[in-house]
């Protein structure tokens, strides 16, 4: 038999682990809060299938497939998978595909039911491991037992229609309709217990910053000497990759110049023209929690002086915004201020200031100021992302004001004209009285900024 340390590395592919700390304990932490307040039986379903391979004409695979829930309650990365909880006996059942060496020989090792093999049971720490093909049986059983209840819970989004969650909703809601049982979602109980980061997921997310941050200061003096955007986003691909687990926590965004202006820009292989800024939202991911990162920098190594007052403003609306953020309020409460400031600090500083004139593109505010960070890279319910949850601590949230536009000025004397789009975002994790943001050591001032790209 293979001491466990063996089969964590011989299944590191598929199940998700820390070296830093025992991650059984903290999956079954999780799933006992769900069984604990739970009053009917409840089903998590996992990916159906490996991503892509609902075409015939391609398939793809990525280390990250899981849906996020299946993720956060079992570690298990892995398709066609289902998690069972059922408070009245307080059991836990994992059904998985059975074990097919075949298969494994293509795409390595999988999690897989075989008789009298207690592999996934002592990786996951879930002892009661059954094949897929049980679990229709399993769930007749438990339409009887909580007959009297009436209902039993499923992870679904009523906002959200034909995702493989809804798939599974309508399916077996119509399944148990049978037993004149019905099925209710369990995403509000599911958010409040995720949406708060436990001490692990806290350290991890430290550890992502670390990274991001030594990745980002190896990239910038060597930014001046880089002739496209393909150059500086495969750079600092590498460099975060090379200090992470091997993931990224998103696609790098890398865009110079007015490309800047699309707030998802993907295209990251057009020319960096000297004299322009380059908005860089980048992240890190490790073990299940990432950075989320954007920080916007001068192609030149200097910000000209109109560059220079605006990217100023979009800081100073960080620091305003952040006098507000603290437990026992929402992000929708707060959400409205950097962009009230960014709009007044304009009209001071560059229309009556720098006799200066702009062109917004969008209507006073461009996009939301925060998000929630945890399991997904944009933690939070579908549709509403969870802006109406009061804050607690150990959550983590987004920072990140932003500006893009047309922009005029005259300062020292000259005029300055440019299209420019800049955002700067900060990880702010909340605590008992305010915030700590942990992604402070990344540089974002000015001089600090210039000073590094000097190399």
């Amino acid at each position: 038999m293979q001491t466990l340390k063996n089969l964590k590395k011989a299944y590191s592919q598929v199940f998700i682990s820390s070296p830093d700390y025992d991650s059984r304990a903290v999956y079954a932490r999780r799933r006992q809060f769900m069984l604990k307040n739970l009053d009917s039986f409840c089903i998590f379903a996992g990916m159906p299938r490996d991503p892509g391979s609902e075409e015939a004409f391609t398939e793809t695979w990525t280390r990250f497939v899981q849906e996020p829930s299946f993720l956060y309650l079992t570690g298990i990365n892995q398709a066609g998978c289902y998690l069972v909880l059922d408070p009245k006996s307080k059991s836990e059942t994992l059904f998985v595909p059975r074990k097919d060496p075949f298969k494994e020989f293509w795409v390595g090792k999988r999690l897989g039911y075989l008789e009298k093999d207690s592999d996934v049971a002592r990786l996951t720490g879930i002892r009661d491991v059954r094949p897929v093909e049980e679990f229709d049986a399993v769930l007749e059983k438990l339409c009887k037992k909580y007959a009297k209840t009436g209902f039993a819970y499923a992870l679904y989004f009523d906002t959200l229609q034909g995702d493989h969650n809804d798939r599974f909703y309508r399916k077996y809601g119509r399944f148990m309709s049978r037993f004149s049982m019905k099925l209710r979602s369990v995403a509000e109980l599911h958010w409040k217990d995720r949406l708060v980061l436990g001490p692990e997921r806290i350290a991890d997310a430290r550890v992502a910053q670390v990274a991001t941050d030594a990745a980002f200061r190896a990239v910038l003096p060597k930014v001046k000497r880089m002739q496209n955007e393909r150059e500086l986003y495969l750079t600092l691909n590498y460099e975060m990759q090379m200090r992470g687990d091997g993931d990224l926590a998103f696609p790098t965004i890398c865009a110079g110049g007015t490309n800047a202006c699309c707030l998802h820009y993907v295209k990251n292989d057009e020319q960096i023209n000297k004299g322009e800024l380059i908005l860089l939202d980048f992240g890190v991911r490790y073990g299940t929690l990432h950075s989320d990162i954007s920080r916007t920098i001068p192609a030149s190594g200097r910000f000209d002086p109109l560059q220079a007052m605006l990217y100023q403003i979009v800081l100073d609306s960080a620091r305003e915004y952040q006098k507000a953020v603290r437990p026992g309020v929402s992000l929708r409460e707060i959400g409205g201020i950097p962009w009230e400031y960014i709009m007044r600090e304009l009209d001071t500083r560059l229309v009556k200031g720098a006799r200066g004139k702009f062109k917004l593109l969008y209507d006073k505010r461009p996009h939301g100021v925060s998000h929630f960070i945890g399991e997904q890279i944009h933690e939070g319910a579908p549709g509403s992302r969870s802006l109406d949850s009061v804050l607690e601590p150990g959550m983590l949230i987004s920072c990140e004001p932003g500006l893009y536009g047309e922009f005029e000025a005259t300062i020292g004397g000259k005029r300055y004209r440019e299209k420019i789009g800049i955002r700067i975002e900060d990880d702010l994790l909340i605590t008992k009285n305010g915030f700590e943001n942990i992604s402070t050591a990344i540089p974002r001032e000015i001089k600090e900024i210039e000073k590094l790209m000097k190399g």
